[in-house]
């Protein structure tokens, strides 16, 4: 029942920008936290950015001031709009949920991802 469908990945070229989102469905949305991670072949998955229930988001160092994660509890949607995107970004992304107060539904969910890719 529970789904997390990213979409938005792409190629982009350094400098570029990109647009993800992440849907939601099977879970109590607005008691969820709502992040995005990263992996890279081989790599350890990384996080990336926070968004919680009412609280301001936060950022890994690496993308802080070029990423902006937001939430959209009306439509369960969570997005992460990437700025000055760099080759190092260059991943897949994974859209995940974890629960911030008691809920019906799982701790944590995790979507499949989408890739991203900057590269000249």
């Amino acid at each position: 029942q529970v789904q997390l469908v990213e979409f938005g990945g792409g190629w982009v070229q350094p400098g570029g920008s990109l647009r993800l989102s992440c849907a939601a469905s099977g879970i109590v949305f607005s008691a969820y936290a709502m992040s995005w991670y990263r992996q890279a072949p081989g790599k350890q998955r990384e996080w990336v950015a926070t968004v919680g229930i009412g609280s301001k988001p936060n950022y890994a160092d690496s993308v802080k001031g070029r990423f902006t994660i937001s939430r959209d509890n009306a439509k369960n949607t969570v997005s992460l709009q990437m700025n000055s995107l760099k080759p190092e970004d260059t991943a897949v992304y994974l859209c995940n949920a974890r629960q911030a107060i008691l809920a019906p539904g799982p701790y944590n969910a995790w979507g499949l991802g989408t890739q991203v890719t900057v590269s000249s």
